[in-house]
């Protein structure tokens, strides 16, 4: 699985085969069962990770033991808890996998030093920074503002894939409506 990550890397810049090899002497490809975490409230995270194969979630679990769904993670995509990795503070995210992924980790130091040491791996993670900043924003604003139907809707629009992967009670959690809701949602869009 390490060539869907040199891919993708190949894909967003321009790398040489010595900074191609550089990287992946520093590179580690887990693998994660259908349900198996990749980081659990309370631990530590530590790595920078690149989903290679698969479909993974964070989400927090409230005092009544619901679940809040912050993102989902494809492939060729990012994902980790920042704060938790910056900090050096216990996570408050669990990450686990809806089905069986591959996932492909660089520590914190070594991504560090990719970055000092390749420009193009430098320039890639600034850019990937820059998306996900406007994508958070875009997320908040639809959240304060959207109705729950707006909301799905553009959901559909950005993830087209993600319902055919991703349980809709989790959807549902995602948007911050309820099952119930979305089914209505749902229903009502069909007739349409």
């Amino acid at each position: 699985m390490i060539e869907v990550f040199k891919t993708y890397l190949k894909e967003k810049g321009s790398f040489s085969d010595v900074e191609l090899k550089q990287i992946e002497s520093v590179t580690t490809i887990k693998k994660l069962r259908k349900r198996q975490y990749l980081l659990q409230e309370g631990d530590v995270w530590k790595y920078n990770a690149f989903i290679t194969k698969g479909c993974v979630r964070t989400y927090t679990v409230d005092e009544k033991g619901n679940e809040h769904i912050l993102n989902f993670a494809v492939e060729n995509w990012w994902t980790g808890d920042r704060e938790s990795l910056f900090s050096g503070k216990p996570s408050v995210y669990n990450i686990d996998a809806l089905e069986d992924s591959q996932v492909a980790l660089i520590t914190k130091e070594n991504f560090n030093l990719l970055c000092k040491e390749i420009p193009a791996f430098n320039n890639m993670v600034t850019l990937i920074l820059e998306k996900s900043f406007i994508v958070s924003q875009s997320r908040i604003q639809s959240f304060i503002s959207s109705s729950a139907e707006e909301k799905y809707l553009k959901f559909l629009e950005t993830f087209p894939h993600l319902p055919m992967r991703v349980p809709q009670g989790m959807i549902a959690s995602y948007l911050g409506i309820t099952a119930e809701t979305l089914s209505r949602i749902r229903k009502n869009a069909l007739k349409k």
